[in-house]
Order: C-alpha cells, then structure tokens, then sequence
C-alpha cells in the first residue's frame, strides 16, 4: 500500500461571488483509512469534497487526488475513484437495477451486480425508476454505483442519511469491507456516532477550514479533559488530595459530598484516588469515570448554535 496521501490538500480557496465558502483550507487523508469530514452547514465540507471529486474548479491552492490533480488528470482519475453525490447522479427515470448494471459495464473489473443488490436490498425495487424510489432505497443505490467499479478511493457525501436502522448498519458494514480491502474512504457525516464507530481519522471543518484532525481518541483527549466523579462525606480535605494527584489536576466539591476531579484520568489516577481515600477514611460511593464524546468536542470547537 502506497505511504502517500491519497488525498493532499493546501491552501484551497473556493468563492462563489462575495462568499468564500472554502478559506486557505488544509487537508491530508491517509491511503487505505476512513477519513470522516463534520462540520456545520456551510462549513465548506461539501464544495471541498468536490473540488477533490474534479466536479468544482480551485480558486487557489492544490488538490491532489491520488497524486493526480482532479481537473486536469480527469480522464486517469475517474476510473479509480468512486462518488456518492448528496443528491442526483441518477437519471430520474432509469430504472434501479438498469442503472447499476449500466455502471458496471463502464468498469473494466466490476463487482457482482446481483450480489451488490442483494447485499443493499435492492432486490425488491431493481425494476423501480429511480424517481419513485424511497429516500432511502436512493441512497443504497446510489452508494452501489460508487463502488461498483472497484474504486481505490470512494467519496461518499452523508452516505446514511435517511436510512433505517438495519441499512445503516449494512452500510457501515459495507465501508467497513471497502477499508479491509485497502480502499480508502472519505466520508462526510453529521452523526458523530458513525464517525466514531467508523472512521480511522476525523477532519473538522468551521468556517471554510479544518480546526481540528486527528483519531476520535486523540480528539477526544485534546478536546475536552476527562472527568472523574465521586461521593463521600462532606468537607473533604481537597488540599490534601491534590497533592497526591499529578500536576495539571483539579478537584471540587460541586455539592455536599459531591466531588469532580478533571485533569488526565487514567488508570494510575485512579488508582491513587481510592489509594487516598482509603488512607483518609474516606469510602467512594458511585465512582465514575466520565468519558468527553466526539459530539462534546465537536460542539465545543464549533457551537452550539444553530447554524442558517
């Protein structure tokens, strides 16, 4: 497997008029990994996503997609790469099952169609036009013509929107296989679940840039410091814990007998915790650890405002 990004993005600069939608942007996804792109409405996840797919034009920067640029490489490019689009890429009228084995035909070594139908469940709507499919049927079918062709790398815009509880999980399922086969995945998501169960690495985009990339652990750790809550008597002697804590903790009683500790909360801490009140007297009742999410840290890099 190729050491180089198979996607490496530097100071990207998209406008649509007066607006920059995309401002300076930087962006590297590993080859052979699931890249998940968050981000607000409007916060250039999209126009990116294209810019790489060769569909939109850079205003500045580079994109490369493969170690080929999207728009001048077009014609080498597309037949490695596979595109889930938000919405449309279909004709309206084209039946399911037709439009899948249309696709394959364009691909020199394509996966089993009636296998990869079977798989989605699109068995029962194969002779359905596209038009009066349900949102979610869309979707599967849409997420089958971007693999089909046995792509390297697979751009998939919110792949499991609209989908019901057992085609999500097939279609996690699904990426899942494509990363084990060594293909890469850049995906753009607004459940923080399937970009924790999911993805190896996590881009957060705000404002036409990316704030924040990293592993959902790394995030995490960096995002937010860890909490550890516990009960006892009263008034304890904060002083005194702290000092056997490690340096850059912090302790509070939040109500009577009601404490948090904040800081690196690892094993050895607590550990030393339960060591101190022991050696105080002092029996811990309701001990928890408290574990910051993807969405605590998403929210506090981003806002929790309402987004236009």
């Amino acid at each position: 497997m190729s050491t180089d990004p198979a996607v490496e993005v530097r100071g990207l600069v998209k406008r649509y008029g007066s607006k920059t939608a995309v401002n300076g942007l930087d962006l590297s996804v590993a080859t052979g990994t699931v890249t998940a792109v968050l981000g607000p409405n409007g916060a250039g996840k999209t126009t990116t996503v294209e810019t790489c797919e060769g569909y939109r034009r850079a205003d500045a920067g580079t994109v490369r997609v493969l170690g080929l640029d999207p728009v001048a490489d077009a014609a080498k490019l597309r037949p490695r790469i596979g595109v889930m689009l938000q919405s449309g890429g279909v004709y309206s009228g084209a039946r399911a099952e037709e439009m899948l084995r249309h696709m394959a035909k364009l691909h020199a070594h394509p996966l089993d169609v009636d296998a990869l139908i079977e798989r989605l469940g699109l068995e029962s709507c194969g002779r359905t036009a596209y038009r009066r499919l349900s949102g979610g049927q869309q979707q599967r079918l849409s997420l089958a013509m971007a693999v089909i062709g046995r792509p390297e790398l697979v751009f998939l815009d919110e792949p499991t929107a609209g989908l019901d509880p057992q085609a999500r999980r097939s279609t996690w399922d699904l990426v899942r296989e494509l990363r084990t086969d060594g293909v890469t995945v850049v995906l753009t998501t607004h459940f923080m679940d399937e970009a924790e169960q999911l993805a190896d690495d996590v881009a957060i985009f705000d404002a036409g840039r990316v704030i924040a990339q990293g592993t959902p652990e790394a995030l995490c750790r960096g995002g937010a410091e860890n909490t550890l809550r516990f009960t006892g008597r009263p008034g304890l002697d904060l002083g005194s814990l702290l000092k056997a804590l490690p340096d850059g903790s912090a302790a509070a009683e939040l109500t009577s007998g009601a404490y948090r500790i904040t800081g690196h909360i690892d094993p050895q801490l607590l550990a030393t915790v339960t060591s101190w009140c022991a050696q105080h007297g002092v029996m811990p009742d309701g001990i928890a650890v408290e574990r910051h999410t993807l969405e605590d840290v998403y929210l506090e890099l981003t806002g929790k405002e309402l987004r236009a």
